[in-house]
């Protein structure tokens, strides 16, 4: 059974950091880009970062870029994104994906957790 499982959400104030980490299981996840997507509420899905699965290059949108960092460990399938600098506009359900091929259709998603910016 694949199964991508997220945490590390929770409420922060502006300006905190959080760490989000993905497990990764029943797949193989070494061949596989990593990213992570963000839904704030009402909005539409974003992309936020990805990690390329041969030679780790990692990618921002440019809202997120200085602040936050992806990485991966293969050895523990896993992917982690810090969060640094955070703001309100971060607050939002955040996921992970899993694509076989880089061309952003995920094969394999995980289940969310909230990341709350707030005062």
């Amino acid at each position: 059974e694949v199964q991508l499982q997220a945490s590390g959400g929770g409420l922060v104030q502006p300006g905190g950091s959080l760490r989000l980490s993905c497990v990764a299981s029943g797949f193989t996840f070494e061949n596989y880009d990593m990213s992570w997507l963000r839904q704030a509420p009402g909005k539409k899905p974003e992309w936020v970062s990805g990690i390329k699965s041969g030679d780790g290059s990692t990618y921002y949108v440019d809202s997120v870029k200085g602040r936050f960092t992806i990485s991966r460990d293969n050895a523990k399938n896993t992917v982690v994104l810090q969060m640094n600098s955070l703001k309100p506009e971060d607050t939002a359900v955040y996921y992970c994906a899993a694509d076989r091929y880089g061309l952003g259709t995920y094969a394999y998603w995980g289940q969310g957790t909230l990341v709350t910016v707030s005062s």
